[in-house]
């Protein structure tokens, strides 16, 4: 909704990734609400650099900005199916998982669409004006207030601490610029793909297509013990339910942080899709061929503990083999980190960092309902999505909670139910069994206070 810069808005969103454009969507079923949602870019893009051909979601379509909270509305993926005049070829696809590229369009769609995105808006500070309880935000060269602030920046590629003394190497770069720099690699015969998520999985997938046949030896290593599978079973997939983050939420720190360590193929590992296309590859391309004659490494349970340009401009990394214990140097001319992404803290947040009640790693502290703790002076509420990992578990990232958690952040804001949200979700109880309550039986005697 636009409204003059001098009155405040109710919510205001800094970023415009999949989630904040979920909570703009639903926003759209509550027009007493004024709201806005501003992005820096010119327009929305979700991870260009990783839109390679074949890539498919991990989620299924049904993962879409609304549907798991309100089906029936207009910014249901379904609905961008009618507008686009694609709903019987997407009938007779049977395909439950999207292709990146269509769910990208369809983001892009919605946001095209929704009147409370504004793009090309750099949100540069927020400030708390104690006086008038609310926000100031300063966005695109206008002065905005707001009483409540949703962080939506999405999360950073992360690049491991080895390769610090390569960052302005033109060929060790992270997979989030693999479309964009993919042309770098031309005439690079030995190439590293480091980290073994989908990301990693998908970019080594492509080399091997892209690449097949001109001698190029390409290397997939990875510190994990094996190239496993995501978590993929029906009750495993329960992990990923408003249950389960309500289980979590309320579990200690200590407990919260050992999990998220331990769940990594929750979250964290390549399709069982993708790993098999990687073999089916390989066998079909060695047809005639000896296994060993196919110039392809595959790796697990390897760490690069150390990485120094070579003066020929190749790169060596100094490899230890977990198992054994053994160091080794593997010379190769570029290395794609497939390494992940990590939450850091907006630098929008500087004027307003004392006022945030930081834990002791200097995380946020936040609420089931996504809310920032915040010091006693700061009564707006400030509130994250996609940087409660530590906080929320495994579902934090994924995109199949996206819906309900923005419901949750806009039930909370509008201080009524906007969008109902179910009680159970899931099969599984993730808490201990309750202790037995035993039956009275005949002849028991009667309790005194109740003589």
């Amino acid at each position: 909704m636009n409204q003059p810069p001098t009155a405040p808005y109710d919510l205001l969103g800094v970023g415009i990734g999949p989630f904040n454009l979920s909570l703009a969507a639903l926003c759209d079923q509550a027009p007493d609400l004024s709201t806005l949602f501003c992005e820096a870019r010119p327009e929305f893009r979700w991870h260009p650099g990783l839109l390679v051909d074949g890539a498919r979601m991990q989620v299924p379509f049904l993962a879409d900005l609304v549907s798991l909270v309100d089906p029936t509305s207009p910014w249901s993926f379904l609905n961008y199916l009618r507008h686009q005049q694609r709903l019987f070829p997407f009938y007779f696809a049977e395909r439950f998982h999207l292709p990146r590229r269509e769910y990208e369009h369809y983001c892009r769609w919605a946001a095209e669409r929704l009147p409370n995105c504004r793009f090309g808006a750099t949100v540069s500070a927020i400030h708390w004006e104690s006086t008038g309880r609310l926000f100031r935000v300063t966005a695109g060269g206008q002065d905005l207030a707001a009483r409540n602030v949703v962080l939506g920046v999405g999360t950073e590629p992360h690049r491991p601490s080895v390769f610090a003394a390569l960052a302005d190497h033109p060929r060790v770069w992270h997979c989030a610029q693999y479309l964009d720099r993919r042309a770098t690699l031309d005439g690079v015969r030995d190439i590293t793909v480091l980290g073994s998520g989908q990301s990693g999985a998908e970019v080594f997938l492509d080399l091997l297509r892209t690449r097949a046949g001109d001698g190029t030896r390409l290397r997939w290593l990875t510190r994990t013990r094996a190239f496993a599978p995501m978590e993929y079973s029906k009750l495993g997939l329960e992990h990923f339910t408003p249950d389960y983050t309500r289980y979590f939420h309320a579990l200690p720190a200590a407990a919260r942080d050992r999990l998220v360590a331990e769940q990594w193929q929750l979250y964290k590992a390549a399709s069982a899709e993708t790993l098999a296309e990687i073999h089916d590859h390989l066998y079909e391309r060695t047809v005639g061929r000896p296994v060993h004659a196919e110039p392809v490494e595959i790796v697990p349970g390897t760490a690069v503990v150390a990485a120094t340009a070579a003066p020929d401009g190749t790169v060596e990394l100094r490899c230890r083999h977990g198992d054994s214990a053994t160091e080794s140097v593997v010379r190769t001319g570029a290395v794609v980190l497939a390494t992940g992404y990590r939450a850091v803290r907006p630098p929008v947040l500087e004027p307003i960092a004392h006022l945030i009640d930081w834990d002791e790693q200097g995380r946020y502290r936040v609420d089931l309902d996504h809310r920032v703790a915040t010091r006693p002076a700061l009564t707006g509420g400030l509130y994250v999505q996609n940087a409660e990992l530590h906080t929320h578990g495994v579902g934090t990232p994924d995109l199949g909670l996206g819906a309900h958690r923005a419901a949750a952040i806009l039930n909370a804001i509008a201080g009524r139910t906007v969008h109902p949200l179910p009680a159970r979700t899931a099969w599984t109880s993730f808490a201990p069994p309750a202790p037995a309550v035993r039956q009275p039986r005949e002849g028991d005697e009667a309790p005194a206070d109740a003589r």
